[in-house]
């Protein structure tokens, strides 16, 4: 039987995340699964993740293997997916998800570090929630993988850096996590810690069998989410977040824009049956929007 190729980032996190996937497939099919490497954009790029147009910037290249044949699917962290259909493609599976939350790395919880500490990020949505948190921090844009961030607390160039919890959890690097963000605080990214498989939609025979490893719940979470982003028209240079709490029965949905300065923020919360995820990410998103999300998005420090 022929090695079902999987394109993956070559990034520790990437592989690690996209080795997992390949166990639960060959696992729950039979199947067996070879990574082949794939570098993006937002790999090579100095350049902040803003300046490079957000979303899509780690996404395109593997999409791009995808449609040529040179790979059978795609693992990628799905809050670093576009919202809006890619022609040719399908999300074929969203696996169970890992904890969402964002999480603060280094000697102190964020409520202890001195007045003026350097904390860095590379997220707009952290940057204005942690300016919402604690106003006297300088908060600094940085690039890089996992371990370059984490390496700038150990060498004293930070005082702290914030990362998902979920990838954190995946490399084994929790032994530097000094603090778990619960969302009432700081909203994590829609659709973050969770994975998403993309072939193409005339794969029906990959379709079938990613389709073994799909989370309903997990799904119904993440498309409720990410409706928000869409009819907010937002991406990942905006400090929108989102988190959908997962029921069997109801599925509660807390959403945020947040002012650049973290001086101001419209937040609000839904709730509903899951299969109308999409349903309640708009109308939560609508609701935003007749608050002035859209004016708060485009204010700029």
């Amino acid at each position: 039987m022929t090695a079902l190729r999987l394109g993956t980032r070559r990034s520790l996190m990437a592989t690690t995340q996209s080795q997992r996937v390949a166990d639960m497939l060959t696992q729950r099919t039979g199947h067996a699964v070879e990574l082949v490497g794939v570098t993006t954009e937002g790999d090579v790029s100095k350049a902040h993740l803003a300046q490079m147009g957000g979303t899509g910037v780690f996404v395109s290249a593997l999409r791009d293997r995808l449609l040529a044949g040179e790979v059978d699917f795609a693992v990628h962290s799905l809050k670093d997916l576009p919202t809006g259909p890619a022609e040719g493609i399908a999300l074929a599976a969203t696996p169970r998800r890992d904890d969402p939350r964002d999480a603060l790395c280094g000697p102190a919880k964020l409520a202890d570090l001195p007045r003026g500490a350097r904390v860095g990020t590379g997220s707009p949505r952290r940057v204005a929630q942690l300016r919402a948190l604690r106003p006297d921090l300088e908060v600094v844009p940085i690039r890089g993988n996992a371990d370059t961030r984490l390496r700038k607390v150990t060498d004293g160039e930070l005082d702290a850096v914030v990362l998902a919890y979920a990838g954190l959890r995946r490399i084994g690097r929790e032994d530097q996590i000094a603090e778990v963000f619960d969302p009432e605080q700081m909203l994590p990214a829609p659709g973050q810690g969770a994975l998403a498989l993309e072939c193409r939609t005339d794969r029906t025979d990959l379709l079938e069998l990613l389709g073994t490893l799909d989370d309903p719940a997990t799904r119904a979470a993440v498309t409720a989410e990410r409706t928000v982003l869409a009819v907010l028209e937002a991406g990942c240079s905006a400090p929108v977040g989102a988190y959908a709490a997962e029921g069997e029965k109801e599925l509660h949905l807390t959403a945020a824009v947040v002012a650049h300065d973290g001086t101001r923020q419209i937040r609000l919360s839904a709730s509903g049956d899951p299969d109308q995820a999409e349903r309640i990410g708009r109308g939560l998103a609508d609701d935003l929007l007749g608050r002035g999300a859209d004016q708060l998005m485009g204010e700029r420090d």
